[in-house]
């Protein structure tokens, strides 16, 4: 079961673009960064130094007649160990809280926006996929932009520094050292590109993974009732040894290029050495500037390991970021219109006025469906020439055949998809007209598998309306018929019901959703097979709850058991994405057509 998406993608180079946008996640806490970042300058000038006060002993300490002092140099290492100290707690304690910090931005933002994307969109990720996203990838994003840029302003600065300095101490042995920079700089460029591509490959895995993992946990119930778990581990398994091949392919990468950077380093200094043996035997450098220089050659190659490590992990981040800002720039295909956004923007001035926040009638009214079509994507058309006329108070029921298209339909007028051709009209208006958060606020939507949150049966029922006290969830249980049992439970309403409701049954759990939407008092009530996954006693209760959630408002009724739409005002049949009946019980049943025939096969 491959989950195929964005992570299939051949390798690019270093994306400077992307990563000027990452940067900008650390410069929102700008005094920590610019903080962190002087300490990294500062910790690399006191290393720089600590070779400097090296001479000066080693030098003094030479003299044939025993005159050096060596109480400057003693004092000016001791004073530098001092403030290497400090210099790492400040920067431990920085690095920390950065890191702490844009983690928090980066998932904040790919929360907000995943909160905003359509339902199509969630059709095509897997739980999972997003879970390693929040996860996974913003630590390591986290990570990059805090103790990778602390380790890469320290690492220049030590370089630069100690560049600097050996060219005062010894220009020709200087060049001899930084003669391979040229083709270090090469082989970094040679080993970027392959981790890149190896790091896009691990994480599309560690996707598939932890998509696969979830899942088959959500449905381990029907795994074990269909003796499938053999194949799932085989299959499972199969993705982790194709995870593991690529991880170990991205680890030997990242093997091989640290010893060959180290290599470079070790032959450079090896001909340092050399050189700087025949000067001091020439008397051109003393005993103390060797040892500097040599100390310096080292100290300028050294960063270069933490370096490489770090360019191995930007490879891998940068794979990480793709994915991230993916998510983050997703556009819902469903959202407000330009004209919507414009009149939001005076919401003060439309309330004073009586108006809705968009500046239109307040109340949904009447909705007229006119020559609605709907294709998921580029399919085929599920729904063709839909005229649907819905007076407001009214309850239209939509029965018929598994697949005719009466959820998608129920959907639409719902908003959670917008027709491909054709228009939903409320009060005259299009409906994409309207804002997408007021036309949402005025919706109440039951589903045949309700979601509960994790919480207590009042956390869940005063979700429609956080602010609402517990006479007004008391009521609202007791219109909807789930306070009978509500108040038999030990803790009443502060029973918890489990993840995604477990510990109800799904008959109380259809009833707290009821309850749930009267809390909410929409104006539209959309009920989608509210009573196929109940038994024939729970379906009574729940009818009879319906009946009262029904009264006074627009309610569109999506059922299979036409026991729970028999007095609907209308009734229509949807077959093959079209309205093929409309009208009451009665007349459908004197009509003798197919929902004459759905109530025979019901009896």
């Amino acid at each position: 079961m491959k989950q195929l998406d964005d992570d299939d993608q051949p390798a690019q180079a270093f994306d400077w673009r992307l990563w000027r946008r990452l940067v900008g996640y650390a410069l929102r806490h700008r005094r920590r960064t610019v903080l962190l970042l002087v300490c990294a300058v500062a910790t690399g000038a006191v290393d720089a130094c600590f070779n400097l006060a090296t001479r000066a002993i080693v030098d003094a300490a030479a003299r044939p007649d025993g005159s050096g002092d060596l109480t400057f140099g003693l004092a000016a290492y001791a004073g530098l160990v001092v403030a290497l100290a400090l210099l790492v707690r400040a920067f431990v304690r920085l690095g920390g809280a950065l890191r702490t910090s844009i983690a928090h931005d980066i998932r904040a933002e790919v929360f907000a926006n995943v909160q905003r994307l359509s339902l199509d969109y969630f059709d095509r990720r897997p739980v999972g996929w997003l879970v390693a996203r929040q996860t996974s990838d913003c630590d390591r994003l986290s990570m990059a932009l805090s103790w990778g840029l602390l380790d890469m302003a320290w690492g220049f600065t030590t370089m630069g520094l100690s560049a600097v300095v050996m060219l005062v101490l010894d220009w020709r042995l200087a060049l001899c050292a930084l003669g391979v920079v040229p083709p270090l700089w090469w082989t970094s460029l040679w080993f970027q590109r392959r981790i890149l591509a190896k790091a896009r490959a691990v994480r599309a895995l560690n996707s598939q993974l932890t998509a696969t993992f979830n899942e088959t946990l959500a449905g381990v119930a029907t795994v074990r009732a269909f003796g499938a778990q053999s194949r799932f581990e085989a299959e499972f398994g199969e993705l982790a040894r194709s995870m593991r091949e690529r991880s170990v392919e991205s680890a030997v990468l990242s093997a091989v290029y640290l010893p060959a950077v180290l290599g470079l380093a070790g032959v450079a200094s090896g001909l340092c050495l050399v050189l700087g043996g025949v000067s001091l035997g020439e008397g051109a450098i003393t005993v103390g500037t060797l040892v500097a220089f040599l100390a310096y050659a080292r100290q300028f190659f050294e960063p270069l390991q933490e370096m490489a490590a770090w360019a191995c992990e930007f490879q891998m981040a940068q794979a990480s970021a793709e994915r991230i800002f993916g998510l983050i720039d997703e556009q819902p295909t469903v959202q407000d219109s330009p004209a919507a956004l414009a009149r939001l923007a005076g919401a003060a001035d439309h309330a004073a006025r009586g108006l809705a926040p968009d500046g239109l009638p307040p109340r949904i009214g009447d909705i007229e469906l006119e020559g609605v079509e709907f294709a998921y994507g580029d399919g085929p058309p599920v729904l063709r020439g839909i005229d649907l006329s819905i007076p407001r108070g009214s309850t239209v029921a939509l029965v018929g055949p598994t697949g005719g298209g009466k959820t998608t339909l129920a959907s639409l007028i719902c908003r959670f998809h917008e027709p491909t051709r054709g228009r939903v009209l409320a009060s005259g208006i299009d409906y994409r007209e309207r804002s997408l958060e007021w036309w949402s606020g005025r919706l109440g939507v039951v589903l045949q598998d309700p979601h509960l949150f994790s919480g207590t049966i009042a956390d869940n029922i005063r979700y429609a309306r956080p602010g609402a006290d517990d006479a007004e969830v008391e009521r609202a249980a007791r219109l909807a018929g789930a306070h009978d049992f509500v108040a038999a439970l030990p803790n009443g309403y502060a029973t918890a019901v489990g993840g995604g409701g477990s510990r109800l049954s799904m008959g109380e759990r259809q009833l707290v959703s009821l309850a749930r939407a009267l809390l909410a008092d929409p104006e539209l009530l959309v009920l989608d097979e509210a009573t196929s996954s109940v038994d024939t006693v729970t379906e009574r209760r729940v009818a009879a709850a319906i009946g009262t959630v029904l009264a006074g408002r627009t309610s569109i009724v999506v059922a299979h058991r036409l026991s729970t739409v028999r007095r609907a005002d209308l009734i229509c049949v949807v077959d093959g994405g079209r309205i093929v009946e409309r009208g009451t019980h009665a007349e459908l049943l004197a009509a003798r057509g197919r929902y004459a025939e759905l109530e025979e096969l019901a009896d």
